[in-house]
């Protein structure tokens, strides 16, 4: 059984943090998960949302969605460094919760997929009202937020060996980068650079209309089934090593230089990760806050 882990409340420093490092998908990847996430909120999930987030947010999602990568190092939260990605046997090209999902100690379900599941069942408690204390909703929700991106980050279910493409050198076109990063940020930044004037908002109104009345349009359904969240975690974490395997590893090699080629080929694939990171984060918040407390099966 997954545990339940108890955080402590929320530090006054969350709004001031100085960190610049990121993790998992870059600012602007998380960014544009939970906007779009954020966006598809029904009325009670959205008034949740916005009762849980700090003042300074001003009822902005997305202001918060790094803050779990900023905050990795500090001491209070070094337990959560394990939880933003999973290890899997080099070139084997598969997940299993049961072999993968723990941290370098073996400590089981210190995993992203286990973070998830276990910050959703914080937040099944919220209906109870103030009267339990057991969890920090406000970390819970910012947790869950920030992992739902993480986990369709493709080289966030990478190899052990190369810790995800971090030990895999490569350039970016002319500058020094490694391949987890060309994931992380380089493309989204090229993308940005490239066909949008590096307005995030452009961007984010070419992937919601590509949902909503574009390329993705039939396949939006198929993303947001699930009823049992583990086995939809699974699901999430599988894809994003087929891809990582198939897209992000596959004819790369230690001192390479990625340019246009890896860059067309792999861009449509980012954005489509970033996309149904949001949707399905919508999902989970929805069943979770909604009115109809139906909830997930698997979340106690």
């Amino acid at each position: 059984m997954v545990v339940l882990w108890r955080l402590s409340s929320l530090l006054v420093a969350l709004a001031l943090v100085l960190v610049p490092r990121t993790h998992g998908w870059s600012k602007e990847g998380h960014v544009l998960t939970c906007r779009i996430a954020q966006g598809l909120l029904e009325p009670e999930a959205a008034s949740a949302v916005e009762n849980l987030l700090p003042d300074y947010a001003n009822g902005d999602l997305s202001s918060l969605c790094v803050w779990p990568d900023q905050i990795r190092h500090w001491y209070r939260y070094r337990w959560t460094s394990p939880l933003h990605f999973i290890d899997t046997p080099d070139d084997a090209c598969s997940y299993e919760y049961s072999r993968d999902c723990h941290d370098t100690h073996g400590v089981k379900d210190m995993c992203v997929a286990g973070a998830i599941q276990n910050f959703t069942s914080q937040l099944e408690h919220y209906r109870e009202g103030t009267s339990d204390r057991r969890y920090n909703m406000t970390e819970a929700l910012l947790f869950l937020s920030h992992f739902m991106g993480d986990i369709h980050q493709p080289m966030h279910v990478g190899f052990t060996t190369d810790e995800g493409g971090n030990t895999i050198a490569v350039r970016w076109f002319r500058h020094k980068s490694n391949l987890h990063h060309v994931w992380d940020r380089e493309i989204i930044l090229t993308a940005l650079a490239d066909y949008y004037e590096k307005n995030l908002d452009s961007l984010q109104e070419d992937l919601v209309g590509n949902f909503t009345n574009g390329i993705w349009f039939d396949d939006v359904a198929s993303w947001k089934e699930c009823d049992n969240l583990l086995p939809c975690l699974n699901k999430y974490a599988t894809e994003s090593i087929n891809i990582a395997c198939k897209w992000g590893y596959k004819g790369v090699k230690s001192g390479q230089t990625l340019a246009d080629e890896y860059f067309n080929s792999r861009m449509p694939i980012v954005m489509k990760r970033i996309a149904q990171g949001g949707v399905r984060l919508a999902m989970i918040l929805n069943l979770v806050f909604g009115d109809s407390q139906q909830g997930f099966a698997a979340a106690t």
